[in-house]
C-alpha cells in the first residue's frame, strides 16, 4: 500500500518553515483507495512570494486546522504504507519536522517518482513535475496546490507501476551487499556515525553523515 503525498509550505527549509496544505492519496498499486486534503494553519505569516506561487494566502489559512489537529489523521492514513512523492524528500522532511515539533518520531519508507522516472522513463529533458506531466500528457489544473500535485504524481506513479509492478524494491536492486533487507530497512534517517565490519567482524570503515540510511545505500550501490 502507498500514500502519495504533496505538501505546500511557507518556504523551502523544513527546519524553519511550516506546512500550509497537505494532500494524501491512498493507493494499492493499481487504483486509488482513499483521498484526503486540507489547508493547514502554519501559525506564521505566508510570504507574498509564496502566495504568488501557490495561491494560498493568510486569509485562507486563518481558520484552517493547525497541524497538531490533523496529526492523528495523517498517522492513520500513512500507517503501514510507503510514502510516495515527486521529490519525496521535500515533503517527507516537512512532515517529519512537524511531528518532531510535537515530540513524535514520524518514520515511513519512501519512494521518489523523480528518481523512479529517471530510471524507468529515461530520455526526457526535465523530470520536474510540471515538465514531466507535459511530456506524459498528464493534466494538472492546480499546479502548486497539494491535491493537484498529488493527483498528478499519482498518475505518474500509475504509469511507473505498469512498467515495473515492484517499485518498492527497485531502490534496493543492484546493491553490492550481503546485508539483508531488514537491516537496510532499520537504518535511521538521522545524523550519526556508522561502522562497516567484514565477515570476520573486523572493523573496516567508519563514516558519518546527516542521513545514515542515504549514505550507507550510496556506499552499497
Amino acid at each position: 500500500m502507498y500514500a502519495i503525498i504533496d505538501v505546500e509550505t511557507t518556504g523551502l527549509s523544513s527546519k524553519n518553515e511550516k506546512i500550509t496544505e497537505i494532500a494524501i492519496i491512498s493507493h494499492d498499486g493499481e487504483k486509488i483507495i482513499d483521498e484526503f486534503s486540507s489547508l493547514v494553519n502554519p501559525e506564521k505569516t505566508i510570504p507574498y512570494k509564496i502566495t504568488m506561487l501557490t495561491g494560498i494566502n493568510n486569509q485562507m489559512i486563518a481558520k484552517a486546522p493547525r497541524f497538531h489537529e490533523i496529526a492523528k489523521k495523517i498517522i492513520e492514513l500513512t500507517e503501514g504504507k510507503i510514502i510516495v512523492g515527486h521529490n519525496v524528500a521535500f515533503d517527507y522532511n516537512f512532515i517529519k519536522s512537524e511531528y518532531s515539533s510535537l515530540f513524535y518520531e514520524f518514520k515511513r519508507k519512501t519512494l521518489c517518482t523523480v528518481k523512479l522516472s529517471r530510471k524507468l522513463l529515461p530520455g526526457y529533458r526535465s523530470y520536474s513535475l510540471g515538465n514531466l506531466c507535459k511530456s506524459l500528457n498528464i493534466k494538472n489544473n492546480s499546479i502548486h496546490r497539494a491535491y493537484g500535485d498529488a493527483k498528478a504524481t499519482t498518475e505518474i506513479f500509475e504509469i511507473l507501476c505498469k512498467i515495473d509492478n515492484n517499485l518498492s524494491e527497485i531502490s534496493l536492486r543492484g546493491l553490492n551487499t550481503n546485508l539483508n533487507k531488514e537491516i537496510i530497512d532499520e537504518l535511521p534517517e538521522k545524523a550519526g556515525v556508522y561502522y562497516f565490519f567484514n565477515e570476520d567482524k573486523k572493523l573496516i570503515y567508519i563514516g558519518k553523515s546527516k542521513n545514515i540510511r542515504s549514505r550507507v545505500l550510496s556506499h552499497l550501490s
